[in-house]
């Protein structure tokens, strides 16, 4: 039976391996998880799933493959009010109450009888024995009392459903997924380059055991630094105005990048790119940073990510003075020149929708000076495709 799950996990698009599948096996062989379908589900998620921007694919060949109170149809369950199952008191069943319920003939008989109910039913039932509801004997619902039934919401309590069916709520990370931090340190994570740096303290085994052989077995301990993501990253995000609208993605970036590089700088600037920038919008009259002592400061090596809508007048890009807040001696083009010259590895990220970008004069104008290559919707799949053009 496992087999068949593989393959319709498989034809899902979840890249699981062979040697995965030989894993959950070995797993379900020492008991990991038995007799429970959710306890299997985590298992065989963490043993198939290694990119977590397939769970969502996973989730729904899981609940295709494993029909029953699952496999009922959504519609169904979305028709059920939310007050027909909220529990409004705690009842306890006596002995004489629980041996009058009796079972219904076993599963079949059990879910065919729930989607009787689910069509017949028309409002709300509480402490009954045949609808769905609370604190009943019915067989559908929850906080109640029945040897052989289905919880539907709520908590478990009794510990006696057959099939335990609630309102499973799976986060897509489909490319349209509106962005979140969760979500994009997934993506960042294809920036990551991992080295060894700094003071020998993490315990190397494998060379401990060789080095303690090739020593007849005097104990020879080996070190080595710590692995750290080595990438080096530089951030420039544009603030106020057109991207106002934008400031919660733009802080869940922000957030994301700071857990994910130990390398990393972040600067602000206002539509475009100048002479100077700042580190903190309070003091940006009066402690603006050269974007020479930028360009000093870090090596070529470090990747660069420019956050901005690209909205701006024309002018602002292309004229000395056409700043809206300063006079620029120089256009904004040719610091984005030299800042692309210096580091190589440079892309946009542009929270506006792709297909608005040809409607702005001035986002063309980005695009054909730092590359139409370059710039990428802060979307989940614009921001993976971004991270795939820094890493080279």
């Amino acid at each position: 039976m496992l087999f068949t799950f593989f393959f319709t996990v498989r034809e899902a698009g979840v890249k699981a391996a062979l040697s995965e599948f030989l894993m959950l096996l070995e797993a379900l062989s020492k008991h990991v998880a038995i007799f429970s379908l959710d306890d299997f589900y985590h298992l065989s998620r963490a043993a198939l799933v290694k990119d977590e921007s397939q769970y969502d694919r996973f989730d729904r060949a899981f609940a295709a493959y494993f029909k029953g109170v699952e496999a009922i149809t959504g519609e169904l369950f979305e028709s059920l009010p939310e007050d027909w199952l909220k529990k409004q008191f705690d009842r306890h069943f006596s002995a004489e109450e629980k041996a009058k319920i009796e079972a219904l003939g076993g599963l079949d008989a059990l879910m065919e009888t729930l989607k009787k109910r689910l069509e017949e039913q028309k409002e709300r039932h509480e402490g009954g024995s045949k609808w769905i509801g609370t604190n009943g004997t019915s067989p559908f619902g929850h906080g109640g009392y029945n040897p052989e039934g289905v919880r539907i919401g709520g908590p478990g309590g009794k510990k006696s459903a057959v099939k335990v069916w609630e309102k499973r709520e799976f986060k897509n990370l489909d490319d349209t997924l509106e962005l979140g931090t969760r979500n994009i340190k997934v993506a960042l994570r294809r920036l990551r380059r991992f080295a060894r740096e700094g003071a020998a303290d993490v315990l190397d085994i494998d060379d401990t055991i060789g080095s303690t052989a090739r020593n007849a077995g005097w104990l020879d301990i080996k070190m080595v630094p710590e692995r750290r993501n080595a990438t080096k990253l530089l951030l420039f995000f544009d603030i106020g105005g057109s991207m106002d609208p934008h400031i919660r993605v733009c802080e869940e970036l922000f957030s994301a990048t700071k857990s994910e590089f130990k390398h990393l700088e972040t600067y602000y600037f206002h539509n475009f790119l100048y002479e100077s920038v700042w580190k903190d919008n309070v003091r940006r009259h009066s402690e603006r940073i050269p974007v020479y002592d930028v360009l000093h400061k870090f090596t070529g090596d470090y990747r660069v990510i420019v956050v901005g809508d690209a909205a701006m007048s024309p002018y602002e890009i292309t004229s000395a003075g056409g700043s809206v807040e300063h006079w620029n001696e120089e256009p904004g083009a040719i610091w984005m020149e030299r800042l692309q010259r210096h580091f190589p590895r440079l892309v946009w990220l542009n929270p506006e929708r792709e297909d608005h970008w040809k409607h702005s004069q001035s986002c063309q104008i980005t695009q054909q000076l730092i590359g139409a290559d370059r710039m990428f919707p802060l979307s989940l799949a614009g921001l993976e495709s971004a991270m795939k053009r820094l890493a080279h």
